[in-house]
């Protein structure tokens, strides 16, 4: 209760300093002391309040843990120094009314320090309240003492104070002379105090992961911002003429704002942004700003030496420069930043670029985006899931209907293409905790990604339509086996039974009726020849010899020839429909050697290769044979088709006819 009860004390005292500031900065008379500017004020008291009762909100969590109480004390520090000139100011302009002017000028002239102290204790003990190690003790003393002494040895010294107190005796000098060389010292000390925090957050950072690190992270980019801003001040401050000054002021007030938010940020909510990708932007954007200042000034002085200064030509031109060179400039200094700061972002960048380069020149698949993906994101059990937008269902990169299977330690990130899903990625959770080097290599793969998917749909469009029609080939084939049954037991049976029955009848004719034999033994012949026809319609339905296997068929089909045909067959335990499609393939070949290639000789060889049924039908014949031009090899290639295979006809005028035909098959 008394820890909660002083920092109380201290924000309120803190806020109460920031009041009698502005009520001093304000009665004071115009033309003896530079008043802050209206806008300039709500950006002092912030930079002052902002660390105070940041300090003491985390105060309440973290009641003796150091970091809130270096907050509240540098917020107070800062209204200290913030009251001390316009106390000096009314005190010179009423004598009498407020005791003390010289000193609190003399404050004011040496209170600089106190920018960078509190931030400093920061840098050593942010954010566990220790010292990196031991060893860093000697540091940290030279460092405590070091501020207090600058800050002594500036008020105390026989140097005149800054304006507007330039006249101003100061109370005390005892740095004067040869002890002069103290206050270098001390000042010395300072400086170096502010490089070895530096380097101690460093060291912390590389020693720290996980939460650690990204709470490390918002302290380094808001340190980050003060060296930055005091760079980007200082190169525009010179180029637009503006008074440097002021501008320094700003950005050190805005300076102390950030690293006070930083530290709540870091400590209680360091999820709530992409720090990796602030702090990117940050480097990128201040060094981009650097760039084009400097070609601006460059264009400028250039064409005002050419053209004479003060034309607005040089303006235009130097205006002109920047605005063609900004969209090259931020991709090379993006690169820069990448291959420094985010080497694994710039890597995985790399890698998806070179894979757009290599698709364009058809040099790799746009399905080959995952393993790519897998590289870019160091995670080898990613896993992508394009989306069907026909059906909602998802299909992976070899053309498959899958569900998505994201199992712990994983979780999915959807891929949009303007703001469209065009699939889920299944990674490593950890890659949540790096969602810069994800939303970037996603969103470059993007493109690719929507390619391969529209691909993958497309095959899987092909696929169901190649089922489709083979499931009618299969029908077709059932109807004509069914056919063939309906033939064989139906009709053929009937006629069997009509010629049976008439040739009885003419045994039974009586002598003087014998004159009907020869026209009943016509009846009896034409019943013959449609039994004939209809055996033969029956076969071509499906030929009662594949039930004897493809060999025992086509054999009997040679058998039937008019010309000579050599059968050699070495595929069996062919499933019903691949037998079938080669029986067909097989019997329309021949005919077309017998009916239209004039052929004197025809062979047929069938055999297993590499889980393919590879059948060929090679005639000696005219040759000059083109699929398109018969419905007979349209039809067989359509069959071949529908099995997923293909059929090739090689038929040269004059040099025979090879048809070919390549079906998958099972055994």
């Amino acid at each position: 209760m008394r820890l909660r009860a002083l920092a109380w004390f201290v924000a309120v005292g803190t806020a109460a300093l920031c009041v009698a500031a502005i009520t001093l900065d304000r009665v004071t008379r115009p033309g003896t002391y530079d008043r802050l500017s209206l806008w300039l004020v709500p950006v002092a008291v912030a930079a002052v309040l902002v660390p105070a009762f940041v300090g003491l909100f985390l105060q309440r969590r973290l009641s003796s843990h150091p970091v809130p109480w270096i907050l509240l004390l540098g917020g107070f520090s800062l209204a200290t120094g913030f009251v001390a000139a316009p106390y000096a100011a009314v005190s010179f302009q009423h004598p009498g009314v407020l005791p003390g002017g010289r000193w609190a000028a003399a404050y004011d002239d040496a209170s600089w320090p106190l920018f960078y102290a509190w931030p400093l204790a920061l840098a050593f003990l942010f954010p566990d309240g220790r010292l990196p190690s031991r060893r860093w003790r000697p540091w940290a003393i030279v460092a405590a003492v070091s501020f207090p002494a600058t800050v002594f040895a500036i008020a105390t010294s026989s140097d005149p104070m800054a304006a507007p107190f330039e006249h101003v005796k100061k109370p005390l000098v005892l740095l004067s002379g040869p002890l002069s060389a103290l206050r270098l010292v001390a000042w010395l000390a300072m400086f170096a105090s502010l490089f070895v925090g530096a380097y101690a957050v460093r060291v912390r950072f590389r020693r720290s992961t996980g939460i650690g690190r990204k709470q490390l992270l918002w302290l380094t980019w808001a340190a980050m911002l003060i060296p930055i801003g005091l760079g980007v001040c200082f190169v525009w401050g010179h180029l637009i003429g503006a008074a440097v000054g002021t501008f320094v002021l700003v950005f050190l007030l805005v300076m102390e704002i950030a690293v006070a938010l930083a530290v709540a940020v870091a400590i209680t909510r360091y999820r709530l942004y992409d720090i990796d990708r602030v702090v990117n932007r940050t480097l990128v954007y201040a060094a981009l700003t650097l760039l084009l200042g400097g070609v601006y000034a460059a264009v400028s002085i250039a064409l005002g030496v050419a053209l004479g200064r003060g034309t607005a030509w040089a303006t235009a031109g130097a205006t002109l420069a920047v605005a063609v060179i900004f969209g090259r400039a931020r991709t090379l200094v993006q690169a820069g930043v990448d291959r420094r700061f985010s080497r694994a972002r710039y890597e995985g960048l790399r890698l998806v670029w070179e894979f757009e380069a290599s698709v364009r020149d058809g040099r790799a698949e746009p399905e080959e985006v995952e393993p790519i993906l897998r590289q870019a994101l160091g995670d080898p059990g990613a896993l992508l899931y394009f989306r069907l937008p026909e059906s909602d269902a998802y299909a992976d990169r070899h053309g498959r209907e899958v569900v998505p299977a994201v199992s712990a330690p994983q979780t999915a990130t959807p891929v949009l293409r303007q703001d469209s899903e065009v699939a889920i990625l299944a990674h490593d959770e950890s890659l949540l905790e790096r969602p810069d080097l994800l939303t970037s290599i996603l969103t470059a793969a993007a493109l690719a990604i929507e390619i391969a998917r529209l691909r993958v749909e497309v095959r899987l469009q092909l696929a169901a339509v190649a089922e489709s029609r083979q499931r009618i080939m299969v029908a077709a084939d059932e109807e004509r086996r069914r056919l063939g049954r309906d033939l064989h037991d139906g009709a053929q049976q009937r006629l069997v039974t009509l010629g049976l029955h008439l040739r009885r009848i003419q045994r039974s004719l009586p002598s003087e009726a014998r004159v009907l034999g020869s026209a009943l033994d016509s009846a009896v012949d034409e019943v013959g020849r449609a039994i004939v026809d209809l055996r033969t319609i029956a076969a071509g339905a499906r030929p009662a010899g594949l039930d004897e296997g493809l060999a025992v068929a086509l054999s009997e089909v040679a058998r039937r020839a008019p010309i000579p045909v050599e059968i050699d067959i070495a595929a069996d335990g062919l499933s019903e429909p691949i037998e079938s499609a080669a029986y067909f393939v097989a019997c329309e070949a021949m005919t077309n050697a017998v009916k239209h290639g004039a052929a004197s000789l025809i062979r047929v060889r069938a055999r297993h290769e590499r889980g393919d049924l590879i059948i060929e039908v090679v005639d000696d014949g005219v040759g000059g044979a083109e699929i398109g031009t018969g419905s007979g090899l349209i039809g067989l290639a359509d069959r071949v088709e529908s099995h997923g295979g293909h059929l090739t006809l090689r038929s040269p005028p004059g040099g025979g006819t090879a048809v070919r035909a390549v079906i998958p098959c099972e055994s």
